[in-house]
């Protein structure tokens, strides 16, 4: 397996991750994707270790914690093995502060996530929107506050503009806070949207993108035809992680 440094940190993560969004299949959005159980999760996860995907990819929303839930109880005893990756900021509970970027939900939210995948860390921890109602300074610090309890060892975002990711680099700059070093986002031949700016600012500031459905939804597979009903398979996601170069499909 192919490694990649991420970011413009001293960390290598393999070229190709698991995403497990398929996980749990909680909810009408996410029963939709798939509901792999614990034992379908071992059996995925030993296939992508056997094969060096070491890199496994979550959030706190997909399947209502579940996905969560069961990849740690997937990676129970080979969490040596494996760098997990997962990410917040979306709605998570009825509460009013159970959304968003502010110090009382990441706190909370991390430790809720930390219990789910019976870990005591999280490798790459990423925001999941960008929360225009906290002030940035108020995030980093937060996150520079987890990174240092240890609970967080890397940062990124995820569906943040080319300017809130550049607002929130400029912050980190000038307030010595933890600088995200990964953007997980939406790129394939058929949506090229991250080229536009982007691109140009990870390549310039250093902030690898951890791509998601490289295959756009399974349109570049040659599985899905016009004219023809679509095939009944499996949408685990495939994620990527380029060093400032379109990843390859």
């Amino acid at each position: 397996m192919e490694y990649r440094r991420l970011g413009a940190s001293g960390f290598s993560v393999p070229a190709l991750s698991f995403g497990t969004g398929t996980f749990g299949g909680k909810g009408e959005l996410f029963s939709a994707w798939g509901n792999t159980d614990v034992k379908e999760a071992k059996r995925l996860i030993d296939l992508c270790l056997d094969h060096g995907v070491t890199m496994f990819d979550t959030a706190d929303v997909y399947s209502r914690g579940a996905s969560e839930s069961i990849l740690g109880a997937a990676l129970k005893g080979k969490r040596d093995k494996a760098i997990l990756s997962t990410k917040a900021t979306f709605r998570f509970g009825d509460d009013p502060n159970a959304v968003g970027s502010s110090r009382f939900h990441l706190i909370k939210t991390v430790d809720e996530q930390l219990a789910r995948l019976g870990s005591d860390h999280i490798d790459l921890f990423q925001l999941h929107g960008f929360d225009a109602q906290t002030p940035i300074e108020e995030v980093l610090y937060t996150l520079d506050t987890l990174v240092r309890a240890g609970k967080i060892r890397y940062t990124g975002v995820s569906n943040f503009s080319g300017w809130q990711l550049m607002k929130s680099l400029a912050a980190a700059d000038k307030y010595g806070y933890p600088r995200h070093v990964a953007n997980q986002t939406y790129y394939s031949l058929i949506g090229r949207d991250y080229e536009w700016e982007l691109m140009p600012l990870g390549l310039a500031h250093k902030v690898s993108a951890v791509i998601w459905s490289p295959l756009g939804w399974a349109r570049l597979t040659g599985k899905i035809r016009r004219g023809q009903p679509p095939p009944q398979t499996s949408r685990t996601q495939s994620k990527v992680t380029v060093e400032g170069g379109p990843p390859v499909p």
